[in-house]
């Protein structure tokens, strides 16, 4: 096990974002205000998000031998992220997803077609099992298959790694997943479809995230967008709040941006809701630029913020 290692099971897509008042109806066109294409991808923008917090990142995944999988190289090449553990196909594409903005509110919404990380196997995974062994923490999403994602998180458990899954998007889990997680992140509507809790207050989020702690998980922590990130586990529940650092640009990507800090902040030892915090900062300062993994901040920030 190594100081502030990280390993990440995910997937990388290139991000497609367009800008408008409303997404169009069905048959209709209409006139967007902005588009921009940029890295993407839960676990890749988690992986930027713990590099850029000052974490060392292994990540695993499956691109293709394409433009796009040149861009993902690129991008982990410029953050220092280990790429050990990825490979190319030859035969199957990289990833890609659509992304609206609301240029009004920042809010989104979000197409994702995994490509070849879609194809990710638990043989692929047994392939990383030494960077996921020698890591202090373990963090995947739901965006590759469910198998490989519960994989890596049998690995980290053989070595007393730290895991975190973010089941994101929502999907159904087999209820033996939940107490291989140490931490488990969703969002209100990921919440929600886990545990049949509407979750709309930290009041519903506290009886949901009981249900997910109850399931097996050492600890839930729920993301609330402006409300902060609620932790809760067996022995205590506390809100932490959100930090308002200015105009709100884009949404998209700031789940990823906390689950990245949280996973640096733990990596180093600190406590569960000192590391939310640092999540909640990463977030934070995320939501006030455009993009997924451009947005994400530097260690700098982050501490300048928690210094305030």
């Amino acid at each position: 096990m190594t100081d502030n290692r990280i390993a990440i099971l995910g997937i990388f897509v290139a991000d497609l974002a367009f800008r408008a008042q409303r997404p169009p109806e069905m048959g209709e066109t209409i006139i967007g205000s902005g588009f921009k294409m940029g890295p993407g991808g839960k676990g890749s923008n988690q992986a930027v998000a713990a590099a850029r917090a000052g974490a060392k990142v292994s990540f695993i995944s499956l691109i293709g031998k394409d433009a796009f999988g040149d861009i993902a190289l690129s991008t982990w090449g410029g953050e220092g992220i280990d790429v050990g553990c990825v490979t190319q196909s030859p035969d199957l594409p990289t990833g890609a997803a659509y992304i609206f903005v609301n240029e009004a509110t920042g809010e989104n919404a979000i197409i994702v077609v995994p490509g070849a990380a879609g194809a990710i196997s638990i043989e692929d995974v047994d392939r990383a099992t030494e960077a996921i062994t020698n890591a202090r923490v373990f963090v995947t999403q739901l965006e590759q298959p469910i198998d490989a994602a519960r994989r890596g998180l049998e690995i980290a458990r053989t070595s007393d790694v730290v895991t975190i899954l973010n089941p994101a998007p929502a999907a159904e889990l087999d209820d033996r997943i939940y107490p291989l997680c140490d931490y488990m992140t969703p969002n209100e509507r990921e919440a929600s479809a886990l545990t049949g809790i509407s979750v709309t207050d930290a009041e519903s989020a506290k009886v949901a995230a009981d249900i997910l702690v109850r399931k097996g998980c050492g600890a839930a922590i729920l993301t609330l967008g402006e409300a902060g990130a609620l932790y809760h586990s067996r022995e205590q529940s506390v809100l932490v709040p959100a930090f308002k650092v200015g105009n709100v640009v884009e949404t998209t990507g700031a789940g990823d941006a906390f689950n990245g800090g949280l996973a640096a902040a733990l990596s180093e030892g600190m406590a569960p809701i000192d590391a939310v915090r640092f999540g909640c900062a990463t977030a934070g300062i995320s939501v006030t630029r455009p993009g997924t993994a451009p947005s994400m901040p530097t260690r700098a920030e982050i501490q300048a913020l928690l210094a305030r």
